[in-house]
């Protein structure tokens, strides 16, 4: 099996080399191999390859950004997707999308499920949103995976490093307390795609929800950070962590105020539960640490 990796350098694509690499031969590309804006390449680029596989970890994630520059969002998100969608089907290979919990508005008071109405208030999400639709509207073999609240040891911008870095740094913090969703690491990503992949088939092509187990708000999320992180001796300062509100501090995009994405349908393709987002917090942590 010959896998085509894009986005090989972000948060969840460094995490997918491993497990992808398990599976068969790997080709990975990062923005240098593959400019995701150069839409008249990414066909002939992908067909060169004759993959049997095409796993996409490549977006914009900037989603304050977004709200300033949607015709950008909209052309990696969305429009790139769709030419990957066309070059997965001419080379009959199966495309492996990662989504997002923001293509809901997050409104929902129960567990949003993979037929549950879309309806995102943002750029980012609509982009995200949008390339969805495209890669459905190509049709052949594809599995988008909704996911949310990412966080991993790579890369900078992810909650729990962040909390890290202004812990060490400052003795109160002030953190959102009224948004709600389920942390979830980028290796359990990983390991949840590559484990997909061999049980996809005619029958189970179709859209996905992961995330870890359990429920949290940001300012939970915070705690349990400095929790752990205390434990392992990691360097920090914070004192007290206080609750805002989400109008406390006011970003340009809007965020679900209800992130939390339904495990029932991958649970049965896989026949496995996903870890609870405590034990995998910890888990990065001490990996973190090393």
């Amino acid at each position: 099996m010959k896998i085509l990796l894009i986005g090989s350098q972000g948060q969840v694509g460094q995490a997918l080399k491993q497990p992808l690499s398990a599976l068969g031969e790997l080709v990975s590309w990062q923005r240098q191999d593959l400019d995701l804006t150069h839409l008249d390449r990414l066909p002939g680029a992908v067909q060169a390859q004759q993959p049997d596989v095409i796993v996409n970890a490549a977006a914009y994630t900037a989603v304050d950004k977004a709200e300033s520059e949607p015709e950008l969002a909209h052309q990696i998100n969305g429009a790139a997707p769709k030419q990957l969608a066309l070059a997965a089907r001419d080379c009959n290979a199966t495309l492996v999308h990662i989504s997002t919990d923001y293509v809901f508005d997050g409104t929902q008071g129960t567990p949003y499920a993979e037929t549950d109405m879309t309806h995102p208030k943002s750029v980012y999400g609509q982009s995200k949103l949008g390339g969805e639709q495209a890669i459905q509207s190509v049709g052949g073999r594809y599995a988008i995976l909704r996911t949310a609240w990412v966080y991993g040891c790579q890369g900078k911008g992810n909650f729990v490093k962040t909390m890290l870095r202004l812990g060490a740094d400052r003795d109160t913090l002030k953190v959102v307390a009224d948004q709600v969703g389920s942390p979830t690491w980028a290796q359990d990503i990983a390991q949840t795609i590559a484990a997909m992949i061999p049980a996809l088939n005619e029958q189970t092509y179709g859209i996905y929800h992961y995330t870890n187990s359990g429920v949290a708000s940001w300012y939970d999320l915070a705690v349990a950070v400095f929790e752990e992180a205390a434990q392992l001796g990691l360097p920090l300062a914070v004192q007290d962590v206080l609750p805002i509100t989400t109008s406390e501090y006011p970003l340009p995009a809007p965020r679900p105020a209800y992130s939390v994405l339904s495990g029932v349908k991958l649970r049965a393709l896989l026949g496995v539960t996903a870890p609870h987002w405590r034990q995998s917090l910890r888990q990065m942590l001490i990996d973190l640490s090393k």
